[in-house]
């Protein structure tokens, strides 16, 4: 069988049935993948995030709205897994043990899914998607 060329319904195959490994993942820890990425953001961040710059962050990731990423921290911090002082949100000991559990999760499902993959392979589809998503991100500032 001859290898697709790369096209949308290629990414959008291989976006949902790896998100759907992750989800199984985080599932199992209580958690939902707008959470998940959101707690994420916070501790690449180094832990502690202006609320501002955090919902701006995960809404531009996610595609989603303002009102949405307000909600999911609101269920961060009722579970106790963010804290809010003033205008900033920090990773509690519970969210930070729940963000490395769940990274360390999905790491291997991503070792597992690019195992064998040649790293020159590996740079070119890093390039190509890096190069589509700039350019979708810019019709959608247009938009």
């Amino acid at each position: 069988m001859t290898a697709p060329t790369l096209n949308a319904r290629v990414i959008a195959l291989a976006h949902h049935a790896a998100r759907t490994l992750a989800e199984g993942a985080l599932t199992r820890h209580g958690v939902t993948f707008h959470q998940s990425v959101t707690l994420r953001t916070v501790a690449t961040a180094g832990g502690t995030l202006a609320h501002r710059d955090l919902v701006a962050e995960v809404t531009d990731a996610l595609k989603t709205t303002e009102p949405l990423i307000d909600e999911v921290i609101g269920e961060l911090t009722a579970a106790k897994l963010l804290h809010r002082q003033a205008s900033t949100l920090s990773l509690t000991d519970a969210g930070r043990d729940l963000y490395e559990a769940t990274a360390a999760e999905t790491a291997a499902i991503a070792t597992r899914l690019y195992a064998d993959i040649p790293a020159e392979d590996l740079a070119v589809a890093g390039r190509v998607l890096t190069l589509i998503t700039a350019r979708a991100n810019a019709e959608l500032a247009d938009a």
